[in-house]
C-alpha cells in the first residue's frame, strides 16, 4: 500500500470517530483558547468541522491546516465536558501526526524529538553545557518567583519570564539510584522528568525527601529520555516512539513497586499513551508499556492512598495556599483531592480554594512557544484567580504549570510565591 492509500484510510477512520460530535458547543465554555481568541476555528467543534474536511485541506494549504491545529492547548477541558463523550483529543493527536506526515517536520524538531530527548546521555550533556552560559544571556527579575528574562532573544522567546536551568542538575547530584527496599518495603521508580532533572531540582528533592521519610527505596536512573509529550503534541510520533524505546530498556530488568512522579503531564502519558503508543512497537514491547503504566501513578496519589499522608489543622497565623489542578491530572486522570491532601498535611499553611481551580493555566507545552501571546492571555485570568484568593503560595502539581504560573506572577510584580504540593509537604518534615 502507498503513503496516499495508508493516508486516505486513516482520514477515513478520523471521518467515523467525529460523526459523535452533536456540534451541541458545550465545548466554548471551557476551551481556553475560545475564551482568549472568540474565534469558533478554535473551539473543539470548530477544529472537528476542519477534520472532517481533513483530506481537501491538506491538498488546498496543508500549512494552514496545521496553523489551526496547533492552536490547541490539548488540556482535554473539551473532551471531559462532551455529553456524547467523544474522544477529542486523540482525534486531535492523529490529525497533527497526519497532517505533520504530510508536511514533514521542521529539522529543528526532528532534531529536538529525534535525537536530543531520545538520548538522555546527549540531552543531559548539552544542558550542562548551557546551564554556565546563563549568566551572559539571561538577566535576573525582581520578583519572588526567581525568574530571569533575555531581552535579546524576545524575537524569538518574546517577553517570558522564566526559570533558570539549575546549576547542578538532579542525575549529576544522585546520580544512578538504586536503593535496596527496606524489610516488606516498598520501592518506587522515581521519574523526576526534564523539568524535574534541570530546571525545578528543588522539587525533585522535595519528593526524595519525602519518600526518604518513609523509607520508601527509590529507583532512579540517569538514563531516563524524556516521556515523549511534546513529541506527540508536534505530531512527532517517530520521535516519540524513540523515547518510548529509551525508556523501556532502562525499566526492563528494574525491580520496582510503582513508577511516581511529580509532572502530572509525565504521569497521563507514561499511564494512558505509552501503551497506546507501544502498539506500534514490538509485543513484548507492548507488554512492558501495559505493566509500567498499571505500576504508574502521580505523586499526590501514592503519598495520600498508598503510605496514608493525611491533611492536618492549620497553626494559627499560617500561611494561605491555594491549589490548581493542572489539566493532565483532574481531566484526563480525575484526580483531584489527594493533592490537596498533601498540600493540607503541613499545618504551617492554611487551604483557600481559588474561583475556576481546574480551569487551563495557558501553558499547554508547545502551545506556550508557538502562541504565547494566547498563552499569556490564557494565564492573566489564572493569575487573576489565583490574587483574588488571597493566598500568599500557589501550589500545583506540574512543572510545566509552575513555569507557567511563574511567568504571569512575575509579569504581574504579585508576591504570590509558586511551589510544588510536594515542596510544601516536605518542609513539614524538617
Amino acid at each position: 500500500m502507498n503513503n496516499l492509500q495508508a493516508l486516505a484510510q486513516r482520514l477515513m477512520t478520523l471521518d467515523d470517530k467525529i460523526t459523535a460530535c452533536m456540534r451541541c458547543g458545550m465545548c466554548k465554555a471551557v476551551c481556553p483558547m475560545f475564551g482568549a481568541s472568540g474565534e469558533e476555528a478554535d473551539v473543539a467543534r470548530g477544529k472537528l468541522a476542519l477534520i472532517n474536511n481533513l483530506a481537501h485541506m491538506l491538498l488546498d494549504d496543508p500549512q494552514a491546516l496545521a496553523e489551526k491545529l496547533g492552536r490547541c492547548l490539548l488540556c482535554s477541558s473539551c473532551q471531559a465536558s462532551c455529553p456524547p463523550g467523544v474522544e477529542i483529543m486523540p482525534i486531535f493527536r492523529e490529525a497533527r501526526e497526519l497532517v505533520y506526515n504530510y508536511l514533514g517536520l521542521s529539522p529543528v524538531k526532528k532534531i529536538i524529538f529525534g535525537v536530543l530527548l531520545a538520548n538522555p546521555g546527549l540531552f543531559n550533556f548539552s544542558m550542562r553545557l548551557g546551564a554556565p552560559a546563563q549568566g551572559l544571556l539571561f538577566k535576573k527579575n525582581d520578583d519572588v518567583q526567581k525568574t530571569v528574562c533575555a531581552p535579546m532573544f524576545n524575537f524569538f522567546l518574546g517577553d517570558r519570564h522564566i526559570r533558570p536551568l539549575a546549576k547542578k542538575p538532579l542525575h549529576a547530584i544522585h546520580g544512578h539510584l538504586d536503593e535496596p527496599r527496606k524489610e516488606n518495603g516498598v520501592k518506587v521508580a522515581f521519574f523526576p522528568g526534564c523539568l524535574g532533572d534541570k530546571m525545578y531540582v528543588e522539587m525533585s528533592e522535595a519528593c526524595l525527601k519525602a519518600l526518604k521519610h518513609h523509607d520508601v527505596a527509590v529507583f532512579m536512573p540517569t538514563k531516563i529520555a524524556c516521556c515523549g509529550i511534546p513529541a506527540i503534541c508536534s505530531g512527532d510520533v517517530k520521535g516519540m516512539l524513540k523515547e518510548l524505546q529509551a525508556n523501556l530498556k532502562v525499566y526492563k530488568d528494574a525491580d520496582f513497586d510503582y513508577i511516581v512522579t511529580p509532572c502530572a503531564s509525565c504521569t497521563s502519558t507514561i499511564k494512558e499513551l505509552w501503551p497506546e503508543y507501544a502498539a506500534r512497537l514490538s509485543p513484548e514491547d507492548q507488554r512492558l508499556a501495559e505493566d509500567i503504566s498499571r505500576k504508574t501513578m502521580d505523586i499526590n496519589v501514592f503519598m495520600a492512598d498508598v503510605l496514608g499522608v493525611k491533611p492536618s489543622e492549620p497553626k494559627r497565623g499560617a500561611k494561605k495556599v491555594t491549589y490548581h489542578d493542572p489539566c493532565h491530572l483532574v481531566k484526563s486522570m480525575g484526580v483531584t483531592s489527594e493533592p490537596r491532601a498533601v498540600a493540607k498535611a503541613n499545618p504551617d499553611y492554611e487551604f483557600t480554594e481559588m474561583k475556576e481551580h481546574d480551569r487551563c493555566c495557558g501553558c499547554g507545552g508547545s502551545f506556550n512557544l508557538f502562541h504565547y501571546d494566547y498563552s499569556r492571555k490564557i494565564g492573566q485570568r489564572k493569575r487573576d484567580n489565583i490574587v483574588d484568593s488571597g493566598a500568599e503560595v500557589v501550589a500545583t502539581s506540574c512543572p510545566a504549570c509552575m513555569m507557567q504560573l511563574e511567568d504571569v506572577l512575575s509579569h504581574n510584580g504579585d508576591p504570590v510565591k509558586v511551589k510544588h504540593t510536594m515542596e510544601l509537604y516536605a518542609e513539614s518534615l524538617d
